[in-house]
């Protein structure tokens, strides 16, 4: 049994506390509101993030930091702009034994230093070891104990199979990478194409649209993503093609529903104060078509998005654009 401590209550969160308590681990979810532990406490439902599925009495709902001191686990489910602050207030509260090892679950960037989540726990706690996980995980499903896939990936190649016995059960199935930064970067990147497939939607566009467009989005993925440090072939696995095709397609999809409704007309500003939760391929759009300009990749996709969120540039508009671009090969 190891004890495992979940800083974020999100449904990711919640889902992540149910999937290891279910494997008889001792499980605390960490919420940041007072107010929202005890309304977990009373009611042991997220009705925000996770209607209907009850939260087993075993999981300690706690918006205190001390279980960190006794973790042997510490998994990270909070948005991505908030997690180096949140790292911060665990360093300066706690004393994380040294061999506790580190779960980014965040599928975002760091958006002032242009980071991978793992990069800003490593630099919080350069002594802990640091993985990540990623894949088409809906939390909607995993809580559910719907079968699902994802993918750990660690330097260390006995931290990652650790966490795969940690985690795995009859209906979550975990499979393991030493590629940290392609399944991080895979699991960031593929929000911003959903925002595209979801102006598809908005724009009433036909299914070859769609599949033309998360076609080439694995295409640029790819590309900015191995020129960032990550491998070809984890691109097309679970953090890669497969976190992209579900949430390019899927109905649980806040990034494919806000790309939806940019294109039905409804403002940006209107749609993130809406929702309530956070849309991570927003940020991540900026982050990312800095780090194309870095590194040199032709990423007009992205570009694309970013002219959309940033830039005012109507959807329709984008939409014509990529489609009169100059003719090139497939592989380019």
């Amino acid at each position: 049994m190891a004890r495992i401590l979940i800083l974020g209550a999100g449904g990711w969160g919640t889902a992540l506390a149910i999937l290891a308590a279910s494997k008889g681990h001792e499980v605390s979810l960490w919420v940041r509101s007072e107010t929202s532990a005890d309304e977990l406490r009373s009611s042991r439902v997220n009705q925000r993030h996770l209607p209907g599925v009850v939260i087993p009495g075993e999981i300690s709902i706690t918006n205190r930091l001390d279980p960190a001191n006794a973790a042997d686990y510490v998994f990270w489910t909070t948005p991505s702009t908030v997690l180096a602050e949140i790292a911060m207030r665990v360093s300066n509260s706690t004393t994380l034994r040294q061999d506790a090892v580190l779960v980014s679950c965040v599928k975002g960037l760091d958006h002032n230093r242009l980071l991978r989540m793992s990069q800003v726990l490593s630099h919080v706690f350069p002594q802990n070891p640091v993985a990540a996980l990623s894949g088409p995980n809906h939390a909607e499903e995993v809580a559910r104990f719907i079968p699902s896939a994802t993918v750990i990936g660690s330097s260390s190649e006995a931290v990652a199979a650790h966490l795969q016995q940690i985690l795995s059960t009859n209906a979550f199935r975990v499979y393991s990478s030493t590629d940290i930064a392609g399944i991080e970067l895979g699991g960031a990147l593929k929000n911003i194409f959903a925002l595209a497939a979801g102006m598809c939607d908005g724009l009433g566009l036909g299914d070859n649209s769609k599949a033309a467009l998360v076609t080439r989005s694995l295409a640029e993925l790819t590309r900015l993503g191995t020129a960032l440090g990550g491998k070809r072939e984890t691109f097309q696995g679970l953090s890669g093609m497969g976190d992209l095709v579900v949430t390019c397609f899927s109905r649980y999809s806040r990034n494919r529903r806000v790309g939806e409704r940019l294109a039905r007309g409804e403002s940006l500003s209107r749609i993130i104060d809406s929702m309530g939760t956070t849309a991570e391929g927003v940020p991540t759009t900026q982050s990312a078509w800095e780090l194309a300009a870095k590194t040199d990749v032709e990423t007009p996709i992205i570009h694309s998005v970013y002219s959309i969120l940033y830039e005012k540039l109507p959807p329709s508009e984008a939409v014509n654009r990529l489609l009169t671009r100059g003719l090139r090969p497939e592989a380019d």
